[in-house]
């Protein structure tokens, strides 16, 4: 078995800039999460045989639309789904294939392309993002933990936050010493970003991931459009049901938490997309998990998308269907579905996105998901 992809320890977050009223979240879901267990198929004809969760009524699992049953860790975000800010897109993967590698299937997930350069020349999709949005401007941005975040590694400038960091100010000294620091605009912004991490990290006994969601409400609340941070815990070979249920209420509270601290008009121009490297086998193992397999699903979130839908060309559950007769079969580039999301929220063009963005990407037709 290969070592767990990442230490366990606070949840990663970087943070940036950018003109315009577009706000993006990324949340990149280390381990690989099952798409399946997230949200379950359980209109397929063969979802029974495999003797899996997800009937709606039964194990909590909540219907959707018919034909898909939602994980009953995510309950606490249906207001979100019967608004129409929540979607599902299942049946994705990256271009990676068959070697089931966490730490391959990650730089592919974050840097955006196969055949990945080496040392220097690495730059997440992400942080091209920010060299391609038309008057983008060098800004905040925060990482935390042990996580790299290579998503946003690259040219465009970054700066890294941790949420273990305590500051205490009152209102009285954060005046002054905003008024002592007003000549120098940058470090103005700097002591602004920090009384916003001290606003949004008041509460000891939220989880490093639930303080990361705050912060990142209020830095997108003012300045910052451009965000992203990890959770680990999908790795889940065996005792998936309770330990993909730990991680799913650490993500479910991120989203929770990003939707009630944003202000309204924030909410609705953000779109969050919640990703993961691969899926996991569509068949559970000896012992009740799952093995690295090939498609899964992502969640997004936000105001700006138009969910209460589940998007997927769905490839089917038969043993024929499978991919190499084991994983769920991709249907189509999850950069795809990221690549509409940078063209409807910050108007990329289309040869920015499936060249410098996603080099190699067939960007296909918009999905209608912005």
């Amino acid at each position: 078995m290969e070592p767990h992809p990442t230490a366990s320890g606070p949840a990663a977050l970087v943070l940036a800039p950018a003109p315009g009223p577009a706000r993006l979240v990324v949340i990149v879901l280390r381990g690989g999460m099952d798409g399946l267990t997230a949200v379950a198929p359980y209109g397929d004809p063969d979802f029974a045989a495999l003797a899996r969760a997800g009937r709606p009524g039964h194990d909590g699992y909540t219907d959707l639309d018919g034909y898909f049953a939602l994980h009953p860790g995510l309950a606490p975000l249906l207001p979100l789904w019967q608004a129409g800010d929540l979607a599902v897109v299942h049946a994705v993967a990256t271009p990676y294939r068959d070697q089931r590698s966490h730490f391959d299937g990650q730089d592919i997930l974050e840097f955006g392309q196969t055949g990945l350069p080496s040392g220097t020349a690495r730059s997440g999709w992400l942080n091209r993002v920010l060299e391609h949005i038309p008057g983008a401007h060098p800004g905040l941005a925060c990482a935390v933990g042990t996580d790299r975040l290579p998503i946003l590694s690259g040219g465009a400038e970054v700066h890294r936050w941790s949420p273990d960091i305590r500051l205490s100010a009152g209102d009285r000294l954060q005046s002054l010493c905003l008024q002592a620091t007003a000549p120098d605009a940058r470090m103005t912004a700097a002591l602004r970003s920090a009384f916003a991490t001290q606003a949004a990290d008041t509460d000891p006994d939220r989880t490093a991931e639930d303080r990361v969601a705050a912060y990142v409400a209020a830095r997108l609340n003012e300045d910052a459009r451009i965000a992203a941070f990890a959770i680990d815990g999908w790795d889940t070979h065996s005792f998936q049901d309770r330990n993909f249920t730990r991680a799913m209420d650490r993500l479910t509270a991120s989203i929770a938490t990003l939707s009630t601290t944003l202000t309204a008009q924030s909410w609705a121009r953000t779109t969050i997309v919640a990703m993961t490297e691969f899926g996991r086998t569509v068949r559970l193992n000896g012992t009740g998990g799952t093995d690295h397999g090939t498609a899964g699903a992502m969640l997004i979130a936000g105001g700006a998308i138009a969910g209460g839908r589940v998007f997927a060309n769905w490839p089917g559950l038969s043993e024929s269907d499978l991919y190499d007769r084991r994983d769920l079969f991709p249907t189509r580039d999850l950069r795809a579905y990221l690549g509409w999301i940078l063209r409807n929220q910050f108007g990329l063009p289309a040869s920015t996105v499936d060249t410098a963005i996603f080099p190699g990407l067939e960007l296909g037709s918009d999905p209608g998901l912005i």
